[in-house]
């Protein structure tokens, strides 16, 4: 991805930024930096930045249970927090950066501080000429010794634990400002590769990055509701009868998972049962049998009655996106067997690639 040019500035050092990356800080740390340049601020403290990063991974973290790296002081850290603070995966960017600006948690205090001791330095590694052993000293030194470069996109100003501050150059705070949707993207971009590697097999990474938009099942729910006012329908998990005015769309793999709407993936369930399953995972070997007796009968009908045959043409060209899956499940006459088998081929991995990432089983 090619950053905006600069007669002023080295961008070809700003856009090695990420060229050694082992761990997850740098891309956090410079994501950060431009949020808050993009607030109006060329003084930073550590404490700030730090918690701007805590935030920024906090949803792929607590929802989507992603790997930031081998023993990452980050996800720790975040992970510490829901555990200990009962802060919703959901809440508002705004009330969990109050909550860590008055945090007193000792631990919590411990893991931002270590995460200070490496990257406000190492991150602009491209511009110094600095090698091997001259990095191994103390805060203060290298701050020092830092700030005696030209033309570095910060400096630090005070070293003094997480009262630490740098400060955004004029030219290059501009250009941030200037290029913030550029350089967002190209963060984003970054972030996606370090994820899809650190999380072999999950799909929808780039859906994972930011809490989901709102999600539209309107066409699925229609599809739904002409089958039960055709045939009677009883949900997978208690074998209630459903109604059309109690029906909600559950997710048998969780969204927070896929990350996607695809109709292999969705059926009818009581509103209530939707609420109280969340985000956890059907017991397989219980409840994948009747959901693949509900599609299959459900399929049945589409073939059957023109009006409902309708609908499902419309629902599936929104949620139906692999052309494969439509030839294994919905074509006319299709045994149950084979329905069941292809659609157990198209979940089963999926569903265990979830259990890996440490969604939990719900009965």
């Amino acid at each position: 991805m090619q950053l905006p040019n600069s007669d002023e500035l080295e961008i070809g050092f700003l856009s090695r930024l990420f060229d050694n990356k082992s761990e997850c800080y740098k891309l956090f740390w410079f994501q950060a930096i431009v949020n808050k340049a993009v607030e109006g601020k060329t003084v930073i403290f550590y404490d700030e930045l730090i918690n701007e990063m805590i935030t920024d991974a906090w949803y792929m973290v607590t929802e989507y249970h992603l790997n930031l790296g081998p023993a990452d002081t980050l996800e720790m850290l975040v992970n510490h927090i829901f555990s200990t603070s009962k802060i919703k995966s959901s809440e508002k960017k705004e009330n969990l950066i109050s909550y860590l600006q008055n945090c007193e948690d000792q631990e919590v205090k411990r893991m931002k501080r270590t995460l200070t001791y490496h990257v406000p330095y190492r991150l602009q590694a491209p511009f110094l000429p600095l090698k091997g052993s001259e990095w191994n000293v103390s805060e203060k030194n290298l701050a020092a010794k830092i700030n005696q470069h030209r033309r570095l996109m910060y400096y630090f100003i005070e070293i003094s634990g997480m009262s630490s501050a740098i400060e955004i150059q004029p030219e290059w705070y501009s250009y941030i400002v200037r290029n913030q949707e550029i350089l967002k993207g190209w963060i984003g971009h970054n972030l996606i590769l370090y994820l899809q590697k650190r999380n072999p097999g999950v799909p929808g990474i780039p859906d994972k990055l930011y809490p989901p938009r709102e999600r539209n099942l309107d066409k699925v729910k229609k599809y739904w509701k002409a089958i039960l006012s055709i045939s009677p329908v009883s949900e997978i998990f208690e074998g209630e009868r459903l109604e059309i005015n109690d029906m909600a769309i559950d997710h048998f793999i969780p969204w927070s998972y896929v990350a996607h709407d695809e109709l292999w993936n969705l059926h009818p369930t009581t509103k209530s049962i939707n609420s109280r399953k969340s985000n956890y995972l059907p017991e397989w070997n219980r409840y994948f049998p009747s959901l693949c007796a509900l599609e299959y009968e459900a399929c049945q009908l589409v073939w059957k009655y023109d009006n409902i045959h309708d609908i499902f043409e419309k629902c599936m060209k929104e949620h139906i996106s692999i052309g494969s899956v439509k030839m294994k499940l919905y074509y006319e006459n299709i045994s149950k067997e084979e329905f069941s088998r292809n659609l157990e081929e198209i979940m089963f991995p999926v569903y265990q690639s979830a259990r890996n990432m440490g969604f939990r089983d719900w009965i």
